[in-house]
């Protein structure tokens, strides 16, 4: 028998006939199993064929109006001259010419305020409905025997506003970047970045599906780790990947999940370009604002490449780095990798040197739960410079984090205590910071006071 595809591509449709299909054989079953057949069973049998003819009419019906939609030429005036498409809510712009609705909101949405049309300087962004036009393009459907609720649902995605040129070009470039060809895949790698980093549309496709991120990264999986591999390309494709993931929560999801992201992301790190690093990195930042994510990413090995970046301080990439490891270090079973990887001893050098103090600080916050961390501070004379710049630094968060810190040395390592006294000795640091710092930096002095009070009560009474 034939298969009909009445219900192919509707989710909702599908399981609709199956839930039928299931109540027709159920009641099928009860019709060979009861000796006299029922009233009440023929007419529930009857109930569910006349639901189901009546569903399968209606998407045949639709399948109709949308293979006539891709055969009747539209008139030129129907068409919205940004997508090229039948308008569904025609509106007039200040110049006086008429768009879609959507795509003319998209168009102002991006900070334009010319014509698309005509490069008129719009005097105000109010858009009116174009009732002629919308009258005209609803008498015309019905001429060629289209309906009207088919031809706006199929036309475009409300909220990613995707066309079939859209899709159409997508697909295009995907091949491209399948082919064997490397000038081919380089210009789809370029032109896919751009598209992404200019609207929503393509960030969309690429998010229906993790077969269309594994077509994305081919290229890079085809050339491996070889010495020999295009840096344009790499860059474009990771920076394609970035854009990609900054769309949505469901991106970021599909992305990391995709087996072949993760270990492209390390190779890039460790390899790259300087922009490639850093988009690399901007990358991990964007998917680790995803809970599940941090997990995933975490333990993949991708931190020590992050902290390698952040140990090489160029200026272009340190910010990214920081912000990724910060991200991921969220998550508490990642402070340790951080700290195992070395990344105590990376930020501690950097902070004493005045570099990038406020990302690295509030790193070192996080990580100083960790046992081993509060150690590897005592080795590098940590001590001196956090009690520094509580005492120097302009910037409350800056004292904040730091007085954080130093108040886990000060309960976890009592070596330390002698010089954090002389310190509050010689210039009251803490004492102040107890009275002018924020509420968490307040608790924090207030705590490091109590208990140097208590040691030198307990000095005294032995």
């Amino acid at each position: 028998m034939a298969k009909t595809d009445a219900f192919d591509s509707d989710p909702t449709a599908i399981a609709k006939a199956k839930e039928l299909k299931r109540e027709m054989k159920k009641l099928l079953t009860n019709i060979e199993e009861e000796d006299g057949l029922s009233i009440r069973t023929i007419d529930q049998l009857q109930e569910a064929l006349s639901a189901f003819k009546q569903a399968t009419m209606r998407k045949m019906a639709k399948s109709s109006s949308l293979e006539m939609l891709e055969t009747v030429s539209c008139p030129e005036e129907f068409r919205c001259p940004l997508s090229n498409e039948l308008m569904r809510d025609p509106v007039v712009l200040a110049s006086g010419q008429t768009y879609d609705k959507l795509f003319i909101q998209k168009w102002l949405s991006s900070g334009n305020r010319t014509c698309p049309k005509t490069q008129q300087v719009l005097p105000h962004t109010a858009l009116t409905p174009n009732l002629l036009i919308r009258d005209m393009i609803s008498k015309w459907c019905k001429t060629v025997g289209l309906e009207t609720t088919t031809y706006q649902s199929s036309l475009v995605d409300e909220e990613k506003a995707v066309t079939r040129s859209d899709r159409e070009i997508f697909n295009s470039l995907l091949c491209k970047l399948s082919s064997s060809n490397l000038q081919d895949q380089k210009s789809a790698a370029k032109e896919l970045r751009r598209l992404t980093k200019k609207g929503t549309e393509f960030r969309a496709l690429f998010g229906e599906s993790s077969d269309n991120i594994t077509r994305l990264v081919n290229p890079l999986l085809l050339h491996g780790s070889t010495l020999n591999q295009d840096e344009q390309l790499q860059e474009d494709v990771i920076t394609t990947l970035l854009n990609v993931s900054i769309h949505d929560d469901s991106n970021k999801k599909l992305v990391c999940e995709n087996a072949n992201v993760i270990p492209l992301l390390i190779d890039a790190l460790r390899r790259g370009t300087v922009a490639t690093r850093s988009n690399a990195a901007a990358t991990v930042f964007t998917l680790s604002a995803l809970d599940s994510n941090k997990a995933l990413i975490g333990k993949s090995g991708i931190l020590k490449p992050l902290i390698d970046l952040l140990e090489e301080g160029n200026p272009s990439a340190i910010k990214d780095a920081a912000a990724a490891i910060f991200t991921l270090c969220i998550a508490h079973e990642n402070r340790s990798r951080a700290v195992k990887d070395g990344a105590v001893r990376v930020l501690g050098k950097k902070i004493s040197e005045g570099l990038n103090v406020d990302e690295l600080l509030a790193i070192l916050a996080m990580l100083v739960t960790h046992w081993k961390a509060v150690e590897e501070l005592g080795e590098l004379g940590g001590v001196t410079w956090l009690l520094r710049i509580t005492r120097e630094s302009e910037c409350k968060r800056n004292k904040e984090n730091a007085i954080v810190i130093l108040h886990t040395i000060c309960f976890s390592d009592r070596t330390k205590w002698k010089e954090i006294k002389e310190e509050e000795s010689s210039h009251g640091t803490i004492t102040k910071l107890a009275r002018e710092g924020t509420s968490r930096a307040q608790r924090k002095a207030n705590g490091i006071l109590d208990r140097l009070r208590k040691a030198m009560n307990l000095t005294h009474t032995a």
